[in-house]
């Protein structure tokens, strides 16, 4: 029998799925993140830790790897591969420093100009005094694929586009080039391409077969859309996690930094939208998982809630506003909690046909379906919001984990 690994490093934990050659889901792990000030050691244990929980008969019979990871979760390595210095998370703004110089030298509106681009990040790094010990300069799902390959500074298009790597073209423009960065920048692979075998010591450790090959990863929110069966232009995915991210799939690529806008090649279509740090964390800043079950349930969803938030756990949005200074608003605050929640879920939704409006504004394709993944799907009082907020069918994707979109990544890449 021959399966396949999918491993996605998502905002909230780890998790990995097995599937079949038919796509049918074999094991399923999970690994959630602990608030660490030392990422790397919790990466790594849940990387080792996931791949000891698959069950041993299938460990022998996996034949394809790929990992995803955050989008512009970034870290600098030395020449064995070594982080010189803890990494920088997706929705780390330190970048904001050098949004003038990058103004300078990228395209007007490029998607590099965001304080949390990972371009920004690395010109931020570069004056890290640890610097010169650097030697590479890799993505979350990059590095996390090293442990398991071995061969350094390989990295593919979706992870790439944030440092400025030209999807259209599939080179690294002249203009990046010319800033002369003294680190390797990662060699770009299309998602899916094979890297290399797994590590014959990994594979002797965790019992898979010799042979058995890394492919290429992506980035979490594009798993999920792999996972959700969406295919046709004008169909979309809102994954609803910690974060809030909306993938619109176009036959036109729209890219605007002023708003947080961006495009990934997929095949011969364009998934454009944005992300914004809105979405489930600031839920649960305030109400436990049973209490956002109990409480949803006595929302009256036809119903629009005069509440107007912008619920944000500390200043800053990349999408729809991108503004790293966006103040949080979750004032006036109802002394009944299911008012409060009413409006914070309702705001959320705002702000998403806000997102998906300004895309098609920007000349994406018209909005004709939504598919929900991330832990948000399952609440069905939200999705009726959303679909009232959204005015087309909102629909619980076929596949709700980023995991299982990664999994079909390596099963699409061993048959070309």
């Amino acid at each position: 029998m021959d399966l396949f690994l999918g491993i996605d490093f998502g905002t909230s934990g780890a998790r990995a799925i097995v599937i079949d050659a038919e796509a049918s889901i074999q094991a399923e792990m999970r690994y959630p993140w602990e608030i660490s000030a030392d990422w790397i050691d919790v990466w790594q244990t849940a990387l080792f830790t996931l791949l000891a929980s698959i069950p041993e008969e299938l460990r022998r019979e996996i034949q394809a790897i790929a990992i995803n990871g955050t989008s512009s979760t970034v870290l600098l390595v030395d020449a064995a591969g070594k982080p010189v210095d803890p990494p920088l998370l997706y929705n780390d703004p330190r970048g904001s420093v050098m949004l003038e110089q990058l103004k300078s030298i990228a395209p007007e509106n490029h998607t590099v100009v965001s304080a949390t681009s990972s371009l920004a990040k690395l010109l931020w790094m570069s004056h890290l005094p640890t610097f010169s010990k650097a030697r590479y300069f890799l993505h979350q799902a990059d590095w996390l694929a090293f442990l398991l390959h071995g061969s350094l500074g390989i990295s593919d298009y979706h992870n790439a586009l944030k440092l400025g790597y030209d999807v259209e073209e599939l080179k690294y423009p002249e203009w990046l080039t010319q800033l002369q960065i003294p680190i390797q920048l990662p060699k770009v692979l299309s998602p899916g391409a094979p890297i290399g075998e797994l590590r014959p010591e990994i594979a002797t450790k965790f019992g898979f077969r010799y042979g058995c090959v890394v492919f290429a990863g992506t980035t979490d929110s594009i798993a999920a859309f792999l996972a959700s069966g969406a295919k046709s232009p004008g169909e979309a995915v809102t994954s609803l996690g910690s974060t809030l991210v909306l993938k619109l799939l176009s036959r036109t690529r729209i890219e605007d930094a002023r708003y947080g806008i961006y495009s990934h090649r997929l095949g011969d279509l364009w998934l454009t939208g944005g992300a914004s740090n809105t979405g489930g964390a600031v839920l649960q800043e305030f109400f436990t998982n049973a209490e956002l079950e109990s409480l949803s349930r006595e929302i009256d969803a036809t119903t629009a809630s005069d509440l107007d938030y912008y619920p944000l756990l500390k200043a800053g949005d990349r999408f729809p506003i991108n503004d790293p200074n966006l103040p949080p608003r979750l004032e006036p605050r109802p002394d009944n909690p299911v008012e409060f929640l009413h409006g914070l879920l309702e705001s959320i939704a705002r702000i998403e046909a806000r997102g998906y409006e300004l895309l098609q504004q920007m000349g994406a394709d018209n909005l004709k379906r939504v598919y929900t993944a991330g832990g948000g799907a399952a609440n069905n009082t939200w999705t009726a919001i959303r679909g009232r907020c959204l005015k087309v069918p909102v629909i619980s994707s076929e596949h709700t984990e980023a995991a299982y979109g990664t999994a079909l990544l390596a099963m699409r890449g061993v048959r070309g």
